[in-house]
């Protein structure tokens, strides 16, 4: 089997609202794939489907070779899941809750084991309000393995954790692809989903807008370098001109709305020119802009959305 999950034109609406418009893909066995897009962007909506909690309103989800509708007991046994938010037995430790959440599956990992493997094995006799939101996370994140499964998906793992938690975890997402564990993941991180998954699916507005390795979406844009300027005073209409139509740019754009951001802060989007990147820092220089600070950097996946949808990365 290559496709663990296989979605065909899926669909689902609120009312007027379209949550999930004809979206379709294939996550292969054995990868971690990842769903980019802001909150709103319709992936929970799609993960809940493929997990058997909502039914569509139209298309067909096949998971480990089963249809979600038809045989979703058999595909549950089988499936791990994190949730946005869960909640556990405050009264009963964590090997406790980790004891009764494997008692319900033909097949379960020992609680000792779990624990060992996300670090709190120390924490087997604590309760579920005695742990940081870090320690949380990790222990959802063992509770969604509890029945050996051949798939985990992760609904926005990491949302409010600290950076070092969030490194945490994403250590542990890797732990679990190295036990021939598919794994499938949403997040509005960009820098989480190039580090972690092998394809992204960018997704907004209840559509599919891209699928493909990481390094390939952003190869596939005009967009090269990007050019954070912080200026000492807001830049004049013939700096601003000079910038706007120096004929390098692919795209220029002052902040949201093109507008300038906060701190006279500008950005500069290069297009694919091999000459692009000096012709702007030239351009800057010649211009007489009083700089406070300058930063380049390569393309991004932040850059990919930007091109794709026109619109910003939001949380």
């Amino acid at each position: 089997m290559t496709a663990a999950i296989r979605v065909e034109g899926l669909a689902k609406r609120y009312g007027n609202f379209a949550a999930v418009d004809d979206v379709s893909f294939d996550v292969k066995a054995g990868e971690i794939f990842g769903i980019l897009g802001p909150n709103g962007a319709g992936k929970t909506t799609t993960l809940e489907i493929i997990e058997g909690l909502q039914a569509p309103d139209s298309g067909q989800v096949t998971v480990l070779g089963k249809d979600i509708q038809r045989d979703a007991n058999w595909i549950k046994a089988r499936i791990g899941v994190q949730l946005q938010s869960s909640a556990y037995f405050a009264f009963l430790t964590l090997h406790e809750i980790l004891t009764l959440l494997g008692s319900f599956y033909p097949r379960r990992v020992p609680p000792n084991e779990l624990l060992e493997m996300v670090g709190l094995a120390d924490r087997a006799k604590s309760r579920i309000n005695q742990l940081s939101i870090g320690q949380s996370q990790r222990f959802t994140a063992a509770a969604s393995l509890v029945n050996d499964p051949e798939l985990v998906i992760l609904d926005e793992p990491t949302t409010g954790l600290d950076p070092q938690a969030r490194h945490n975890l994403w250590e542990l997402i890797q732990a679990i692809h190295a036990r021939n564990v598919t794994v499938v993941l949403t997040t509005h991180y960009m820098e989480e989903a190039e580090l972690l998954c092998q394809r992204l699916a960018i997704m907004d507005r209840g559509r599919i807008v891209a699928i493909d390795s990481p390094s390939e979406l952003i190869n596939r844009i005009e967009t090269t370098y990007t050019i954070k300027l912080e200026s000492l005073q807001p830049l004049d209409d013939s700096q601003l001109k000079a910038l706007g139509t120096s004929g390098n740019l692919n795209r220029t754009e002052f902040g949201p709305h093109a507008q300038p951001q906060r701190d006279n802060s500008y950005l500069l989007r290069l297009d694919k020119n091999p000459e692009a990147l000096n012709r702007a820092i030239n351009c800057i220089v010649g211009s007489g802009i009083s700089l406070k600070h300058m930063e380049v950097r390569p393309a991004t996946l932040e850059d990919v959305f930007l091109e794709l949808t026109g619109n910003e990365l939001r949380d």
